[in-house]
């Protein structure tokens, strides 16, 4: 029995070994560029997480979890009428450095609070006002109406683009809405690309460095986690004003 036993572990040793100088002879000869491999891979863009902060969605992007999207129920929370003194949206629109001919493209539109207010300035272009939300679109659709401002475009997104032509907009301005992009870098990417070369990108987020500021932990950003997302989609930093009593004013521009 055990020299059976050893012939037959033998008879499996060879064929392994025939099987192994196939493979390698085969490798051998075929073309240099049909075994080339990467020597690193990329990592993910995200992560998903089981375990994660009620208000998040479970989604992890550079390190920080992507807030839950305030939806179209929340539109009277947008326009009431205790904003301007907590947030002070008209000093952000006064110091925007609007020109009568610039293109506006306000991502995360919702009700138009911002894009209503900017269009007169913009009388010789238009405001570009985007969400994702067709419940939003048609909420913008009738205060267009009401207000009778013709050059306020309302545009439905994905949650991956925005669905801007390339190089029309002349500053793309996002105001407590980019922690809640569920695919921040595609629709980064996208806006970039809608950029008129030297156009700017103003992110408005409630300041997470201030723990006087009583918003929930993921609907704030810190100065430098919004720079480390921007500069990875090639977007330079410019400054960052701090004239509002609880938000960053971030500005980046598009390299020319």
């Amino acid at each position: 029995m055990m020299i059976k036993q050893r012939r037959q572990e033998g008879r499996k040793l060879w064929r392994s070994l025939f099987v192994t100088l196939c493979c390698l002879s085969f490798v051998l000869l075929l073309p240099e560029w049909a075994i080339a491999v990467p020597l690193t891979t990329s990592a993910p863009v995200y992560e998903q997480r089981p375990i994660h902060h009620p208000d998040g969605i479970g989604k992890f992007y550079m390190g920080r979890e992507i807030a839950q999207v305030m939806g179209h129920q929340g539109a009277g929370w947008l326009e009431r009428s205790s904003r301007e003194q907590e947030e002070r949206p008209q000093q952000l629109i006064d110091n925007l450095g609007l020109k009568p001919t610039d293109v506006v493209a306000d991502i995360g539109a919702g009700t138009g609070y911002f894009s209503f207010r900017i269009a007169p300035l913009v009388s010789q272009g238009k405001v570009l006002a985007v969400d994702v939300q067709p419940e939003m679109i048609e909420i913008l659709q009738y205060l267009k109406q009401e207000k009778q401002i013709a050059n306020v475009e309302p545009v439905l997104g994905t949650v991956d683009n925005p669905n801007l032509p390339p190089a029309s907009v002349d500053l793309a301005m996002m105001v407590d809405a980019y922690h809640e992009f569920e695919y921040p870098r595609e629709m980064m990417t996208a806006i970039a690309q809608a950029l008129k070369p030297d156009g700017r990108v103003v992110l408005v987020e409630y300041r997470a460095e201030d723990p006087r500021v009583f918003i929930k932990p993921l609907h704030k950003m810190s100065q430098r986690q919004v720079r480390k997302e921007m500069t990875a989609i090639g977007l330079t930093w410019l400054e960052t004003k701090t004239l509002l009593p609880q938000q960053h004013v971030m500005i980046f521009q598009k390299a020319s």
